[in-house]
């Protein structure tokens, strides 16, 4: 397993964790490779060329005004929503960044190139960085490939960098189901035990609750505001109003209204999302309402949430993490590379095999409950209208969490025995998205994106 639970689930910035937050770190590697090379005094100029599905949704995503913030040094897991708006007005005025902080050079949104059409090779979002020195000579260029979840990978350094979790592991679910199987353990405990080999249990489980606060904190932001969300599609925020009414007819926590608040939080953290706010990559900015929403179906609405809410948050987490790190090793989480199916049907996986666990199931109820889930989210797409992460997808993430838990539910009604395997979802995934045409893969070019036919913002 090379996937820790913190790379899949960090805190981050909306819209778009492979248009935004991967994009905003890129720009970062950036600066930290120009420092380290002693050059940053010398630049005077930086070029900017995005490439494929970066270029072609970009600016419904934020992407450029991530770039020129990650050049300034700001970064997605630390940057306040308050900070950011104030910095870019005055990015904007003045047509100027301080590089690293502190270097003055002239560079806007408008400069950067934008080549829609044309993919690199290695994947469809793409951008390449160049630092000119005053006398326009190359100090330092790179491409970067943001592909998926906030990953970024150089062209130069194709594995990528991240808090991987040591070890050998599992690289599958078979090999996760032998794991659990000659340990003895569940697969929460499986995931824990590789997370341990680089933190302790006590880190793990401190990072974990932190993780789960902010996705709290999140649901929360989101109902408290109202108004439109940014863009021409002047899409009104419905969250605040559903919780209002929804409060007030079940004060008392009914299971009865159990879908309508699952419905509700992963509204809430998409609206959050779609606005730019603060949220949690889970394992994408896209499909960040699923996990929340399941958690907090799986907290309030389960004996065993009820009863220890924090070590259910943790065991929900862990599991959720075994099963993402298989479709971001096996397959992909990218949007862009696969469709939807690659977010929000990771992230319904991921959820129903977390709940699953929570629920009381085995490994194998585990595992049968993510491939459920993914198994009905094959052939997904990503046609995202105006460019913007709104329509379909913040209903989408409802509709998905409610997936995900007929799916747990699905599988703790069996035995764990089934015919298809995680393993065998995951690989017809992948061979699904390769297949799929580029226009639905994050393009806004074709599906609801043309039907509708808004521009992009």
């Amino acid at each position: 397993m090379a996937v820790s639970v913190f790379d899949l689930f960090s805190v981050g910035i909306g819209p778009s964790s492979s248009h935004t937050v991967g994009p905003m770190r890129a720009a970062g590697m950036f600066v930290d490779e120009l420092t380290g090379r002693g050059v940053i005094d010398q630049v005077a100029d930086v070029g900017v060329d995005l490439f494929g599905s970066l270029a072609a949704t970009g600016a419904g995503h934020g992407t450029m005004p991530a770039i020129l913030l990650g050049l300034e040094g700001y970064r997605p897991e630390t940057i306040e929503t308050d900070e950011m708006e104030r910095r870019l007005a005055v990015m904007r005025a003045d047509g100027k960044i301080q590089l690293g902080g502190r270097i003055v050079i002239a560079l806007t949104e408008s400069d950067m190139r934008l080549e829609p059409a044309r993919q690199l090779a290695q994947h469809p979002n793409a951008m390449t960085l160049t630092a000119l020195s005053a006398q326009r000579d190359v100090l330092y260029r790179e491409t970067y490939f943001s592909v998926g979840g906030g990953f970024v990978v150089t062209e130069s350094e194709p594995t990528g960098r991240g808090s991987t979790a040591a070890g050998g592991g599992f690289r599958s679910a078979a090999d996760l189901l032998a794991l659990t199987h000659r340990d003895g353990l569940s697969v929460s405990q499986a995931m824990m035990r590789q997370e341990c080999l680089s933190r302790t249990e006590t880190e793990v489980r401190e990072r974990l609750l932190h993780i789960r606060d902010v996705m709290v904190a999140c649901q929360s932001n989101g109902m408290s505001r109202d108004g439109y969300l940014p863009g021409n599609l002047r899409v009104r925020r419905r969250a605040r109003d559903w919780y209002v009414r929804l409060a007030a007819e079940d004060p008392d926590r009914d299971p009865a209204f159990a879908e309508d608040w699952v419905n509700l939080v992963a509204l809430a953290v998409n609206e959050e999302n779609a606005s730019g706010g603060r949220i949690v990559t889970a394992p994408t900015n896209g499909a960040a309402g699923i996990i929340p929403a399941v958690l907090h179906y799986a907290l309030h609405y389960t004996p065993a949430g009820r009863a220890d809410p924090d070590d259910t948050a943790v065991r929900f987490l862990l599991t959720a993490g075994a099963i993402g790190s298989l479709y971001k090793e096996r397959a992909s989480i990218s949007g862009a590379e696969v469709g939807c199916q690659g977010e929000v049907g990771s992230a319904a996986s991921m959820a129903a095999g977390g709940l699953a666990e929570i629920l009381g199931g085995t490994p194998e109820q585990v595992e049968n409950a993510a491939e459920i889930a993914m198994e009905h989210s094959l052939g997904l797409t990503c046609d995202p209208i105006g460019g913007l992460v709104q329509i379909p997808c913040i209903e989408r993430n409802a509709i998905s969490a409610g997936k995900a838990i007929n799916a747990a539910r699905m599988a703790l009604r069996g035995d764990g025995t089934h015919r298809v395997s995680l393993d065998q979802v995951i690989e017809t995934m992948r061979a699904t998205g390769m297949d799929m045409s580029a226009k639905y893969k994050e393009t806004s070019t074709g599906g609801l994106a043309v039907t509708v036919n808004v521009v992009e913002c």
